[in-house]
């Protein structure tokens, strides 16, 4: 692959570093969005919800991260605006500056999340399955609908619906370490709710593989083949890291007390979900298995 020009939003978080490190070693010119310097190639002014883009630098690749984390703070309505907010308003952005650029990018990638599908229960969806009706879902969809101008100005756009992203460095794993090596992990509520995960090394394949054939285009779950459950992970997880993992203190009432709607959602609610088009793109995960996954990023 020729040496690209690539943007990408979210750069300093756990996707964007490592995705970033990876262009870079291939010889590929990154540049990172920023929010503060006024004077920098690449920049997005939340206050006027704008982005501008640098007319003297062709951009072959715009990749979006960004968005402030679900899982920091309990789900207030403010928070919950800026959940919404820091996604559908700097994608909107940045859809519209590279619909209105001379040297429009060749494709755009955008992060959305498997929350679009909603609480699924035990029913397996791919990305034919329909959206979903709770807060994360209307994220997602909304998410979505701001890659319009993109869209609609010849820009090829894949959304990446990113499921539980595996790795030491960040993430739902790295607060989950802690606990287990002190042995207090364990299985939340009744452990029955699915959570449908991928490496982050095969996050980082699958990035790759959407850049370079231009005929991905759409939604793609960004998921391991194998969905498991959360008493099955946190299991995997014990075995790995040889600590129990029976905690009898996560009860589900004590997780709506302590967490509300978002303990609700993210810590009780059922993701299971898989991918389709994995097949027809002809990507094949390095990690499908859930304790070798665990193992590699963990050893």
């Amino acid at each position: 692959m020729d040496s690209l020009n690539v943007l990408i939003t979210g750069a300093t978080g756990l996707i964007g570093g490592a995705l970033r490190k990876r262009l870079e070693s291939q010889g590929h010119c990154v540049f990172a969005l920023d929010r503060s310097d006024a004077g920098a190639a690449f920049r997005y002014s939340a206050q006027k919800r704008e982005v501008r883009l640098d007319p003297d630098i062709a951009l072959d690749v715009v990749i979006n991260l960004a968005g402030a984390n679900i899982s920091a703070s309990r789900w207030s309505d403010s928070y919950k605006r800026l959940i919404m907010d820091s996604r559908v308003e700097l994608t909107q952005a940045l859809a519209e500056a590279m619909a209105a650029s001379a040297h429009k990018p060749r494709v755009f990638l955008s992060a959305t999340a498997i929350g679009y599908y909603g609480d699924t229960g035990a029913e397996t969806v791919d990305e034919s399955s329909p959206r979903g009706a709770d807060f994360l879902a209307d994220v997602a969809g909304n998410w979505e609908a701001a890659c319009e101008p993109a869209l609609a100005a010849g820009i090829r756009t894949v959304n990446m619906r990113f499921g539980v992203v595996l790795s030491r460095e960040g993430g739902v794993l790295k607060e989950m370490l802690l606990p287990f090596k002190l042995g207090g992990g364990g299985k939340l509520g009744d452990g029955s709710q699915y959570m449908s995960w991928i490496a982050l090394s095969d996050v980082i394949s699958l990035i790759e593989l959407c850049l370079r054939d231009d005929n991905i285009s759409g939604p793609i779950n960004f998921v391991s083949g194998q969905p498991s459950t959360n008493a099955e992970f946190t299991r995997a997880l014990g075995k790995v890291l040889r600590r129990p993992a029976f905690s009898p203190f996560l009860r589900a009432w004590l997780i709506r007390l302590l967490f509300g709607e978002m303990g609700e959602t993210l810590l009780l609610g059922s993701n299971r979900v898989i991918s389709r088009r994995h097949g027809e793109i002809g990507f094949h995960s390095e990690y499908s298995d859930l304790t070798e996954a665990l193992t590699a990023e963990l050893s």
